[in-house]
């Protein structure tokens, strides 16, 4: 909040200083102050918000989701580890979702940098069809010059279509080619209510559920880079000629909130996919087709709060390194070490930690060969006598079988020894 406060001051003395210009208006092309104009909000009421304001949880929070009010046309709340459903509405209903469609415009180029394909340095040249998007921008001229870091920071901030499409055409070398990517990826995610037409969502014939944008934002946030975009309220570019504000106001008054994206048309409405992670528990909430902002940010505080109120991720208690080799018979080697795969957390209701049991099944003896990776036995856990989760045990090594001569040899010298 600190942060936030000298944030303001700042700005607001440097917009003093350029008294000489109107508010808004640093140069003929480019606002002094940037936001996401598509959603109707104004650089004077984001700036004279309250910058302390903490939204607590308006009223008492439902124990069951049968008492979620949640308005707008669909909704889901999902938990970001598991993938686990908590609470859904219309949940598959196919809506034009506006600039939320940037989500998977963000996962590509987040996985082309995680996959050394682009680096945050890299330099980028704003071509004219990158100018002239229109809508929610920077102001990108042509020839323009920014990195890849900036032209994320103006997408994941101020919804710029400008960045958007610069960054399609540097990653796939057209907009065309970059939307047949976003389908395939979705495609790849079992997406299976979506179709992409531009990478930014300025065509409201394309469309998507309030599934497939939670199933996005979570592969979205598995980036851990994201976030430091995400959760901006302002920053700026051009050596802070141009500050950039961001709409999303769980940024700034949700306790936890790590972004992610809002998108409004007239044709869609009011919408967001809104990420809050504390203590370890992270949730997607998405709402879609709502009549007012009020609407969509309160449909996913009330969702988010609920999930924080009335669960908790835990780790179930197993001492892995504590398991018994495995005798292996008529093998190269005697033994295997047995290895557990990674112990999950689990998502649980509060207060049913002290309920988790867990049982270990182990092979008494394996016949050679075996295999590296070979399951030879599991980890059950158990909730209520109700099996929730299961981990595999695997051979850390393979045992090859022991042939003849290798077998006369190895009773020889038993006999010998």
């Amino acid at each position: 909040m600190k942060r936030g406060k000298r944030l303001l001051v700042a700005l607001l003395g440097g917009l003093l200083l350029i008294g000489s210009f109107p508010f808004g208006t640093l140069a003929e092309e480019a606002p002094a102050v940037i936001v996401d104009t598509e959603e109707g909000e104004t650089a004077e009421a984001l700036l004279s918000e309250d910058a302390n304001e903490v939204w607590e949880p308006v009223g008492t929070v439902p124990a069951e989701t049968a008492a979620l009010d949640i308005g707008g046309k669909s909704a889901i709340l999902m938990e970001q580890s598991s993938g686990e459903i908590l609470f859904e509405k219309n949940a598959h209903e196919k809506l034009p979702i506006a600039s939320v469609t940037k989500v998977m415009t963000l996962l590509l180029v987040m996985e082309a940098l995680d996959e050394g394909l682009i680096t945050l340095d890299e330099p980028v040249t704003c071509s004219p069809t990158a100018a002239s998007m229109g809508g929610s921008q920077i102001w990108l001229e042509v020839g323009e010059t920014m990195t890849v870091d900036e032209l994320v920071k103006a997408a994941a901030v101020v919804s710029a279509n400008d960045a958007c499409a610069a960054l399609a055409e540097h990653l796939a070398g057209s907009i065309e080619e970059f939307v047949a990517r976003m389908n395939q990826r979705a495609a790849e995610l079992g997406m299976n209510d979506t179709l992409f037409l531009d990478c930014s969502g300025l065509n409201d014939e394309a469309y998507s559920s309030a599934y497939d944008v939670a199933v996005m934002s979570r592969e979205l946030m598995k980036h851990p880079k994201i976030v430091d975009y995400t959760t901006i309220w302002m920053d700026s570019l051009r050596g802070g000629a141009s500050q950039l504000v961001n709409t999303n106001k769980l940024v700034r008054h949700y306790a936890g909130a790590t972004g992610l994206k809002t998108g409004t048309t007239s044709k869609a409405g009011h919408n967001l996919s809104a990420t809050a992670e504390r203590d370890g528990l992270a949730f997607v909430a998405v709402i879609l087709g709502c009549e007012t902002t009020d609407e969509r940010f309160g449909g996913a505080r009330k969702m988010l709060d609920y999930g924080f109120a009335n669960y908790s991720i835990y780790t179930p208690q197993v001492d892995t390194d504590a398991l018994p080799s495995v005798p292996v018979l008529r093998g190269v080697s005697e033994i295997t070490i047995p290895v557990a795969d990674e112990i999950r957390p689990l998502l649980l209701r509060k207060g049913q930690e002290k309920q988790v049991t867990c049982t270990t099944e182990l092979a008494e003896n394996l016949e050679a060969p075996v295999y590296e990776g070979q399951v030879i036995g599991q980890i059950q856990v158990m909730l209520d006598g109700e099996k929730i989760a299961e981990y595999p045990i695997r051979a850390s090594e393979g045992v090859a079988r022991l042939g003849f001569g290798g077998a006369f040899w190895k009773l020889l010298a038993a006999l010998l020894g």
